[in-house]
């Protein structure tokens, strides 16, 4: 089973993907995490993705596309994996389309967790981290029982750049921008499933488990 997951940031995909892997023993793969570790095993592929990340580049979509197939070679990819977060471009679920009938295996199903923008903004700029320990807090979800003090160690609670409003809204206009078209693209494939994310995360996984179930 090939799957790939989509959804905006703060649509609680990490959330949906780790359930997803253990329930369906899948291999759970990511961008980042595959192209960090190809450049740390210093594997060819890695090595030529390491050029263009030490001169700030981005890595070009095929050469991400074959780090992609070297990964699901492993045996951890025996009964499939999941995608998060990639492909991110049409040009990159191209190139991945071309791709896997070399490895003899095809796109299950294409997940989109979908919510409201007023939502994720919320849930994005609500959180609060402590500036000793770390913890995290949020301000709707699990709020500090003293408004900016850490429960845990009475640190100060601060809002991540990455967090505030303006780099939040920023977030959501290159996800729109670079995923809409990649949404119609795998809708015109008839691989694409909505998910209503802004449910409970219990009633989120009701319904992806659903579509899985049908596969």
């Amino acid at each position: 089973m090939l799957i790939i997951l989509l959804g905006p940031p703060g649509a609680g995909k990490g959330t949906q993907a780790e359930k997803i892997t253990n329930d369906h023993n899948l291999a759970y793969i990511s961008t980042g995490d595959i192209l960090r570790s190809a450049v740390r095993e210093n594997k060819e592929l890695g090595r030529k993705a390491r050029q263009y990340m030490d001169e700030g580049k981005l890595v070009p979509d095929d050469l991400v596309v074959e780090i992609v197939k070297d990964r699901l070679l492993n045996p951890d990819c025996r009964n499939g994996a999941l995608f998060d977060g990639f492909p991110r471009t049409v040009e990159q679920a191209v190139f991945l389309e071309n791709a896997l009938p070399d490895l003899d295996v095809k796109i299950d199903r294409v997940l989109s967790v979908e919510v409201e923008e007023s939502e994720l903004i919320e849930r994005l700029t609500g959180r609060r981290v402590c500036s000793d320990c770390g913890a995290n807090y949020h301000l709707k979800f699990k709020p500090p029982k003293v408004r900016n003090v850490c429960d845990q160690c009475g640190g100060d609670l601060y809002q991540r750049d990455d967090d505030s409003l303006e780099t939040v809204k920023e977030r959501l206009e290159v996800y729109k921008k670079q995923t809409q078209p990649l949404i119609e693209f795998y809708q015109k494939r008839g691989l694409l499933s909505p998910i209503d994310g802004n449910q409970e995360i219990e009633d989120v996984y009701k319904q992806i488990s659903s579509i899985l179930g049908e596969l």
